[in-house]
């Protein structure tokens, strides 16, 4: 009697074996990416080139779908409503997910509304000031900054703006009392620096760096704490005494609304990092002037954790406030 019964059980455990591996593997059909932005912009940039090589790996498109506005808001919004099965994601970055929810009010929750899957690229910031700047290099321009509160101002693309909380960081880590000259965007805010009207300015290297070849400005540190493999001449402004801790890069990458299949995460976790470990991908993120920096979902989380602490700090001490 024993033995028929461990007979009759046998198709049953088989049966439930074969109905697991039957499970359809992701994805099984398109997957739409949410770009919080217009098309050319970094984060969408960078998206592309990633959802590319995701596309060609993982046997099915995915899509971008660019929903601009409010800073990156909105489309940041729709892709934390959307289910969360895998199929609508989300090309994250800095601007949205950590700096705008310390400065103003956002209709999501950053912390608790994502699910986090891969760290695809840094932008990273350069120090830069007029060819003419009396400062020769980083220690002599905090040394300067330090001896002469107040006296000199820096340009920012605006109140709020990752820039601007990149350089409150680097200021309160300095010592430094200076003039902040928020500006409508990057372009005119270096502008003001090539024409004297403002002293210096820390913005990314793919703005800065055009006008650095030209000689219209000149390169004092980068802000990424190991230093930059776009501009490997430029020195980590980490190595000044103080700044040890200071790696102010903006990251980008991809996400998803909380509560994701972890099967799903998992998969697109490890397709996230064959693809940055590919040379074409690399090359094309290195060209539209990203670091082609890779960060696993679980590296990733705790990134934009010490990233929230260290921006909310510079925050409070420089007193930045979106009014509304």
């Amino acid at each position: 009697m024993f033995q028929r019964r461990s007979l009759l059980a046998a198709p049953f455990v088989l049966g439930a074996g074969h109905a697991a591996l039957a499970q359809p593997a992701y994805p099984q059909r398109p997957v739409r990416v949410v770009v919080p932005w217009p098309p050319g912009q970094a984060t969408d940039l960078a998206a592309r080139i990633v959802m590319q090589r995701l596309s060609e790996t993982m046997g099915q498109p995915f899509v971008a779908e660019n929903r601009g506005g409010a800073g990156g808001m909105i489309g940041t919004e729709i892709a934390a409503r959307s289910p969360p099965d895998g199929y609508t994601l989300l090309a994250g970055s800095t601007g949205p997910i950590v700096t705008a929810p310390l400065v103003q009010r956002t209709p999501f929750d950053s912390e608790k509304d994502f699910t986090w899957l891969g760290i695809s690229g840094m932008s990273s910031y350069l120090l830069v000031v007029p060819p003419n700047f009396p400062a020769r290099d980083a220690a002599e321009f905090v040394a300067l900054l330090r001896a002469n509160p107040g006296k000199y101002s820096f340009a920012s693309s605006g109140t709020g703006a990752t820039a601007h909380v990149i350089a409150a960081w680097f200021h309160a880590l300095a010592g430094v009392d200076v003039v902040h000259v928020p500006f409508a965007g990057s372009g005119p805010a270096l502008t003001a620096v090539m024409g004297g009207h403002v002293d210096y300015s820390v913005e990314t290297l793919a703005g800065t760096g055009p006008l650095i070849r030209s000689g219209q400005l000149r390169a004092l540190g980068v802000s990424l704490k190991n230093g930059s493999v776009l501009a490997p001449d430029v020195p980590p402004l980490a190595r000044l005494p103080g700044l040890e801790e200071f790696d102010g890069g903006a990251w980008i990458g991809l996400m998803g609304p909380a509560n994701m299949p972890p099967a799903v995460v998992q998969r697109l976790d490890t397709e996230i990092g064959l693809a940055l470990r590919h040379p074409e991908t690399r090359e094309r993120l290195a060209a539209a002037g990203l670091e082609p920096e890779h960060h696993d979902a679980a590296a990733m989380a705790a990134y934009v954790s010490r990233q929230r602490v260290a921006f909310a700090e510079a925050i409070r001490r420089a007193n930045i406030r979106i009014e509304g």
